[in-house]
Order: structure tokens, then C-alpha cells, then sequence
């Protein structure tokens, strides 16, 4: 539906989504101060924490949040994911995502979306209204579609993403001014397409947020050096938000959510090392740096963030795991990561996690067996080289956690509870604007 509809009579509800990549929310409901626009949403339509997904990461995330489904069904895991039937890996992009996005529902009605910035979407699709393609593109002139939106965005100073490799300098100052910077050049884009006001689903990510947690969240909570600069750089964000609420027209309801919470981060967890020294991973030589050079006789491997793959024989190329010896193997790994304690005697794990439990669908051939959910402060890693020691520190103090996501819709109608999920947010939109959906076709289910 665009401006002609409305005007001659078509008054179907529109939504605005704003996604706050990694903003926990208990940091919004713990600071009204900062968060005036969001406390204001909360008080007068609905907000609470929910939980992400397995494994709480965002490039499994946003796909499943923008269809409703598991990573079973998405066929993204991670940042990066498998062959099938092979030690190849590759980084997934949009055209990896298998499942029905959200956008792709609403322009399926006749409906119209503008999408922004959500990571996982490269290249741009050209079957909506316009998107810009966020996380993992190289630029906006390769991410916008169509030329309209590229020469407008280039226009307004807007990017991509911030430069987090600024924040592993000691001194942040130079990383918080290009986040600023960046926020910026966000809410100028979003600005201008809220405002030319044609669209039906508009779907905006601001990923900076997720940045910036990564190298001040502790700051934050400890009342470090660079706590005033982090709330500082959220009232930004909170008063951007509200003014985008202000701009938007009486049929249209604001939904705000991020991918998964975040906690401060003691220590990084290298699981790969921890399999070498444990027995069940080793390489072929000395000289090694990815899963290829992985040896004969390895029984278990992982990925970021906690995924853990048993060496099968007949799924792996060189598995070293007979097939009746799996399930024995898999609970030996899986009691073995439940009962690993950290340097200061805390347990690493929360629970891990079978793949049974937490993935189903078409595309579960490439399922991790058993995914670890850290407990807070443990912030789990996997490459396969360059670590001597398991635990050890980086730039990073903050990390991901399950817990802890945030979620307002700015209607009372709206209902949040404990058991809400981040795969209720993709049905809860259509129901928002009136679209009609098979309920099965979702792992969550509407809140409206």
C-alpha cells in the first residue's frame, strides 16, 4: 500500500520495526533517565525482556527474527557455517536465509517495504520497495537498491556499519566518535524514508548499539572510565528513536527489539584449544588455521558461538566417530562442557544444548550437535589457530548473552510475558497489519 492507497480509502495498519542490535533490557528498565522515549513506549503500550535464540548469535539471529523460524529452517547457524559433506566453510548471506522473510510476506500481499540495514540481507533484494542491505555488505553503492535510495543514503552521510577495529585502541575516544558519527547517519536515513511515508512495513536495524557494547559494556556496569561516554551515546540513540515515534503517521504501531541481550565479559573461552588439550581434536601440522587442517583421528570440532560438531564417520569427509558411536560420544562432550569450570571456579556453560531440542526443518543437515549457553562473563570462541591457552582476555568486555532481549510494541493490545521469544516478533508483525498467516508456519506465535 503506498500514498495513493491511503488516499483513496485503503487505511489497512502499517508497522515501523526498530531493531536495537544487542541492547539488553534491562539496561533500558534500569536507566528511565537515559531511556525517556523508550521508558514512555514500555509505560504506555507493552515491553519486557525475552530470550533469543540457540546459539545467541547475530547472524543466526536476524534471520530468525525476520521469519519467525529456527535456524533449522533458516539454514543459518552463525557467522559462519559448513559445507555439507565437506570441511569447507563460508559466511552466510541473504541468499543463504531459506526461509520467508517477514518484508517478503507484506510485499507478497500487494503491500509495500522498505528494509534498512538488517544484518544478513547482502545482496539487496529488488522484489521490495527498496533495501539496504546491512552487516557483511562492502558499502552502500554495492548495498542499496534502488538507485534512488543508493544517491539519497550517499547523500546523507550513511554507512554501513562503524569501524569496531577502533575499539581495540586503549583509548576509545576515536571509536565513540565514529559510532556517533555512525548513529547519525543512520537516523538522517531512516529520517528520510519515514517521512516520505510510502511504505506499509518500514524495517530499520540500528547495529551500532551491538558495537558498542562489545568494548564499553563494562564500563558500564563496573562505572569505568568510559561509563558517562556509553550513556551518552544511548540517550542518543533513545532521543533518535523518539523522534522517529513523532514522525511516524496514526496508523502506523512502532515495534523496538534487539537480537539478544548482553553481559560484561570476563574471559574468552578458545573451545578449539580446550578440544586440542582435551584429546579430541588435533591437527594434521604444525601449521594450521582453519577446520581443513584437521587431523584423521579428531573426534569433535567447534564454531562460534559454542557449536560443537562430532568428527562423524559418513557425514564429515575424515569423520573418525563411528555412527553407533555417537550418541555415547555426544554425552561425554556434552558432560564434559556442562561441568567445565573457568580460572575463577564459575561454571563456563549455563546448559547445552542437543540439536534435537533446538533445531528442526529442511535445513538441518548442517546442525551444530550440541550448542553451549555460556553462563555470564564467559564469552566462547573457536578458531583453529593462534590460541596456547583456553581462557585468556581481549579488546572486548562485553559479549552476547540467551537472556535479556529487549522487546516494546507501542500498543497496549500487545502482550509480553516470560515465555516470550524472539520467534513471536515476525508473526506479531503481520497480525499488527492485519496479514493473514498460517500459525504453523512459525516457531513463535503472535503477541497482538
Amino acid at each position: 500500500m503506498g500514498l495513493f492507497d491511503r488516499l483513496t480509502g485503503d487505511d489497512a495498519p502499517r508497522v515501523a520495526f526498530f531493531g536495537i542490535d544487542g541492547v539488553p533490557y534491562s539496561l533500558i528498565e534500569d536507566n528511565p533517565d537515559v531511556f525517556e522515549n523508550l521508558t514512555a513506549i514500555a509505560e504506555e503500550g507493552s515491553a519486557g525482556p525475552i530470550d533469543s535464540i540457540v546459539p545467541p548469535e547475530s547472524s543466526a539471529c536476524w534471520p530468525s527474527l525476520t521469519t519467525g523460524v529456527n535456524p533449522g529452517e533458516t539454514g543459518v547457524y552463525g557467522f559462519q557455517d559448513r559445507e555439507i559433506g565437506s570441511y569447507e566453510t563460508y559466511v552466510p548471506m541473504g541468499r543463504d536465509v531459506q526461509a520467508t522473510r517477514v518484508w517478503d510476506r507484506v510485499e507478497n500481499e500487494g503491500r509495500d517495504a522498505t528494509v534498512m540495514n538488517v544484518p544478513v540481507t547482502f545482496p539487496p533484494q529488488r522484489d521490495v520497495q527498496r533495501m539496504v542491505s546491512g552487516f557483511l555488505s562492502p558499502g552502500v553503492d554495492e548495498a542499496a537498491y534502488p538507485d534512488e535510495m543508493r544517491n539519497t543514503l550517499n547523500d546523507t552521510g550513511y554507512r554501513i556499519d562503524n569501524n569496531a577495529k577502533l575499539g581495540h585502541d586503549d583509548d576509545k575516544t576515536e571509536f565513540i566518535e565514529d559510532a556517533h558519527a555512525t548513529l547519525d547517519g543512520r537516523f538522517e536515513g531512516f529520517s528520510q524514508y519515514i517521512e516520505q511515508d510510502d511504505w506499509d512495513l518500514f524495517f530499520g536495524v540500528f547495529m551500532t548499539t551491538d558495537r558498542v557494547n562489545h568494548f564499553l559494556f563494562k564500563h558500564y556496569e563496573e562505572d569505568g572510565e568510559y561509563k558517562d561516554e556509553f550513556l551518552d551515546f544511548y540517550s542518543t540513540v533513545d532521543d533518535y528513536l523518539g523522534q522517529l515515534r513523532e514522525m511516524l503517521p496514526e496508523d502506523v504501531t512502532m515495534v523496538v527489539a534487539s537480537d539478544h541481550g548482553f553481559t560484561s565479559l570476563d574471559y574468552e573461552v578458545h573451545f578449539n584449544t580446550w578440544l586440542e588439550q582435551e584429546g579430541w581434536l588435533s591437527y594434521g601440522d604444525d601449521d594450521h588455521d582453519s577446520l581443513a587442517d584437521i587431523s584423521d583421528d579428531t573426534e569433535a570440532y567447534a564454531f562460534i558461538p559454542g557449536r560443537f560438531y562430532i568428527n562423524l564417520e559418513g557425514r564429515e569427509p575424515r569423520g573418525a566417530v563411528p555412527e553407533e558411536d555417537y550418541e555415547d560420544k555426544r554425552t561425554e562432550l556434552k558432560k564434559a562442557l556442562e561441568t567445565l569450570e573457568g580460572p575463577d571456579g564459575k561454571k563456563v556453560c549455563e546448559r547445552v544444548v542437543e540439536k534435537e531440542d533446538a533445531f528442526r526443518g529442511a535445513h538441518d543437515d548442517i546442525a551444530p550437535d550440541l550448542v553451549a549457553i555460556p553462563n555470564h562473563g564467559f564469552d566462547l570462541k573457536a578458531g583453529f589457530g593462534g590460541h596456547d591457552e583456553v581462557f585468556d582476555t581481549g579488546p572486548r568486555n562485553g559479549m552476547h548473552s540467551f537472556d535479556n532481549a529487549t522487546l516494546l510494541v507501542d500498543d497496549t493490545n500487545a502482550t509480553i510475558g516470560n515465555d516470550t521469544d524472539l520467534f513471536d516478533i515476525a508473526p506479531t508483525l503481520l497480525d499488527l497489519m492485519e496479514i493473514d498467516h498460517d500459525r504453523g508456519e512459525f516457531d513463535g506465535a503472535s503477541l497482538a
